[in-house]
């Protein structure tokens, strides 16, 4: 984990290489869950008999709203702000889900801080190239630049 003391501390981190969480599971149980919590009980999703017979991936697969539900906990795996007043998500820029996450894999997320907007002193928009990771593939589950605008 990276600690980021100050506003300086975090500029440094446009010139630092990608940033790795540690691997994490998304099994069915997490993949239901989140189906009832959001209400996209889609059968790709939450039907492994269905799912073994007819989708082109044989098993079901996580949602990607769920794989981006995962973002902010990933990243917390590797950067630490103990300065920071806030930080508040401000979206997402080429947002997009490139591969599909199998019920039982384990994804990671990758972070490469790309750019820094000042918004006032203090107060910066981050630009983070974020990729979710599926462990054994060689294609992202998902890629975007998050937005995050922090104040320290």
């Amino acid at each position: 984990m990276r600690s980021i003391a100050s506003l300086d501390d975090l500029r440094t981190l446009c010139a630092a290489s990608t940033t790795v969480s540690n691997y994490f599971p998304v099994d069915q149980n997490a993949i239901d869950s989140f189906a009832e919590l959001t209400n996209d009980r889609q059968w790709i999703h939450v039907d492994p008999t269905r799912a073994a017979a007819e989708s082109p991936y044989g098993c079901t697969i996580a949602h990607g709203f769920l794989i981006l539900s995962m973002v902010s906990g990933a990243f917390a795996q590797c950067f630490s702000f103990p300065s920071r007043k806030f930080g508040l998500n401000y979206g997402f820029d080429r947002l997009r889900f490139t591969g599909p996450v199998p019920a039982g894999a384990r994804v990671r997320g990758a972070f490469t801080l790309q750019q820094i907007d000042d918004i006032r002193p203090g107060e910066v928009r981050c630009h983070w190239k974020v990729e979710m990771q599926v462990e054994g593939s060689e294609r992202p589950a998902m890629v975007a630049v998050w937005l995050v605008q922090m104040r320290f």
